[in-house]
């Protein structure tokens, strides 16, 4: 099999049993024996097993599938004589730990262990356990018996709503509802072996050899076949992500995009983790058909226009493999068609992660400008203001700042001599009109709410066939969702705690264009990059306050609202915004990584086309 990341963190017995019990899990019978059990008492009609904490003795099922590779080795056995309850799964994983089992699928088993609830990632970290049976003992019967038939999800199995409210409190104690919340589904089905029909691909195939597929093909779907992320209330409950446990010898995993599809039946027990919650763990998968949408190229800046671009490059330093430059590069020339002004996130300094107090980014940037040029691009320039040492965030080590490129042939930097990482840029009055004390300057350096994040970067520009005009980009790169809890959290609403920082953040940024309005009611003003957050958000909502910004995402129409896609939902993170005085812009979000397997970045570009 292919070397993945580990599944689960180790977990002994008396630690399941001692983090149940302080959380109230385990009943004060704990240690009796529950003789003559079947599954479906297991599993109860919660999320949490009445058992937990028990042992149990000659369980009854057959094994469905068998989990011989990584550390969280084991097997699904499921009750091919359910109850009438559809709250109550009528499977569950028997843990084996790195122990592989000498069980084959088909055989009918009698299984006995400690009933356990393992939380991925550990308790802390808010997401849905999964009920097991550890320290498990077994006895085989008769083999080559025929497996339940698959659950089928589909658009009339997986209910609309996605999950009850409880307050953002936990709702592990409410009474399942599958046919009422997907969630609720999803959990009913635990273990069990559920099947998708030509289901369509909505999360490219990553590194770990996953994708994900939707089981309601015709609800919020994209321009390009994706899935929608359009608010808090809606995150796409189809949404399901497909692993292997068929060998990589006998059955390569498919290098998907998105808008392609597994033609067929994909079909395996439903496990849970904490990369992507629900998870298809296919015996049987469909076949590769279709290859998405072609990589996006937008048109040239006319006379007269000034195209600005935001691009997160994620993680770029000299250590960063050639061939990433030369694709960076390749789509900034063609796919962008050499933007003015290219606003750039996630520029590491010139030792990448090495953490060694290296803060200046010169070697960085001249190796990606000097691919663009060797792309056929022209000799782009660059701005940017080192950080101070290790207190911007991102990767521990690699400094990662916003940056600007700009073509000299075309534009014109106004260099004012002032900005450190350390001290505030003002807007100062010239003769009616809105200037800079520090060009390239860093907005409220020093403000709590830019602690251990980036810091946004505010340089003036001109047109060079323009004498006189004025445009200020403020580059940024916003903190991100980093402690969230997941969409499929336990806790219902999921808490967004990252959000009270970019709240902050955008509330600083939007002071400071209007500090610029103030002193010149027309000036033009473009704030781009990675907000790492949606154009619902609060923290969107803060940053175009008083009408002085507009997002430009809410001008497209509404299936191509997005340019970066996380556990199969299409999302909008990264924005580009002006002021008032830029009439009519022209506004394109690149679809060139997000959607594909083979990506550069994990983020698609935009450009802006304006007239100063």
């Amino acid at each position: 099999m292919p070397s993945r990341r580990p599944l689960r963190r180790p977990v002994t017995v008396a630690a399941v049993a001692a983090a149940a019990l302080a959380g109230g899990l385990l009943t004060a019978t704990q240690s009796a024996s529950a003789a003559g059990t079947r599954i479906h008492d297991i599993q109860g009609s919660t999320r949490i097993s009445p058992l937990a904490g028990q042992q149990v003795s000659e369980v009854p099922g057959t094994v469905t599938a068998v989990r011989s590779f990584g550390s969280s080795r084991g097997f699904w056995v499921q009750d091919p004589h359910p109850d009438d309850d559809p709250a109550t799964s009528e499977a569950v994983f028997v843990f084996t730990g790195k122990e592989t089992p000498q069980v084959a699928v088909g055989d009918a088993v009698t299984v006995s262990g400690t009933v356990s609830e393992y939380y991925p990632g550990g308790k802390d970290a808010g997401l849905q356990s999964v009920t097991e049976i550890t320290k498990a003992t077994w006895q085989k019967g008769s083999a080559g018996n025929p497996l339940p038939a698959a659950f089928k999800l589909n658009a009339v199995s997986v209910p609309n709503r996605y999950a009850p409210a409880a307050g953002g409190k936990s709702i592990e104690s409410l009474k399942l509802r599958p046919g009422s919340y997907a969630l609720d589904r999803y959990e009913s089905l635990e273990g069990m072996r559920v099947s998708v029909s030509d289901a369509p691909v909505v999360g490219p195939t990553n590194a770990y050899h996953e994708l994900w597929v939707t089981a309601e093909p015709q609800h919020n779907r994209t321009a390009r076949g994706g899935d929608l992320y359009r608010s808090y209330a809606d995150p796409n409950g189809g949404r399901v992500k497909v692993a292997s446990l068929i060998p990589f010898a006998e059955r390569p995993f498919p290098v998907a995009d998105v808008g392609s599809r597994l033609a067929g039946t994909t079909a395996g027990p439903l496990d849970y983790d904490n990369f992507g919650g629900y998870t298809l763990q296919a015996t049987e998968l469909g076949k590769l058909a279709g290859r998405g949408a072609a990589p996006e190229t937008t048109r040239k800046q006319q006379t007269g226009e000034l195209a600005v671009a935001t691009y997160n490059v994620e993680n770029l330093s000299p250590a960063t493999p050639q061939a990433k430059f030369d694709r960076l590069a390749a789509a900034l020339v063609h796919n962008l068609s050499s933007p003015d002004v290219v606003a750039l996130e996630e520029v590491q300094d010139d030792n990448g992660p090495t953490d060694d107090g290296t803060v200046t980014a010169g070697a960085t940037l001249k190796k990606l400008t000097d691919a663009i040029k060797a792309a056929g691009g022209p000799a782009y320039e660059w701005r940017q203001i080192d950080p101070v040492n290790d207190q911007d965030g991102g990767q521990p080590g690699g400094n990662i700042r916003t940056a600007f490129l700009f073509n000299p042939a075309r534009v014109s930097f106004t260099d004012i001599k002032g900005g450190d990482a350390t001290t505030p840029v003002k807007v100062v009055a010239d003769h009616g009109r809105a200037t800079l004390s520090a060009s390239p300057g860093r907005i409220a350096p020093t403000d709590p709410a830019w602690k251990t994040s980036r810091k946004p970067l505010v340089g003036q520009f001109s047109l060079r066939n323009r004498p006189g005009s004025r445009v200020f980009v403020i580059a940024n790169h916003f903190n991100s969702k980093g402690g969230d809890q997941g969409l499929d959290s336990r806790f219902q609403p999921p808490a967004r705690s990252s959000e009270t920082q970019r709240t902050a953040q955008a509330r600083l940024v939007n002071g400071f264009v209007k500090e610029l309005l103030a002193k010149d009611a027309k000036a033009d003003v473009v704030v781009a990059g990675d907000l790492n957050d949606y154009q619902f958000s609060p923290a969107l909502k803060d940053l175009t306050a008083g009408g002085v910004l507009t997002d430009l995402v809410g001008g497209l129409p509404r299936a191509e609202r997005y340019g970066y896609v996380y556990n199969g939902n299409s999302q909008v993170l990264d924005h580009i915004l002006t002021s008032r005085h830029l009439a009519r812009p022209d506004y394109d979000i690149v679809h060139i990584n997000a959607e594909f397997a083979d990506q550069a970045s994990d983020h698609d570009p935009q450009v802006l086309r304006i007239r100063p």
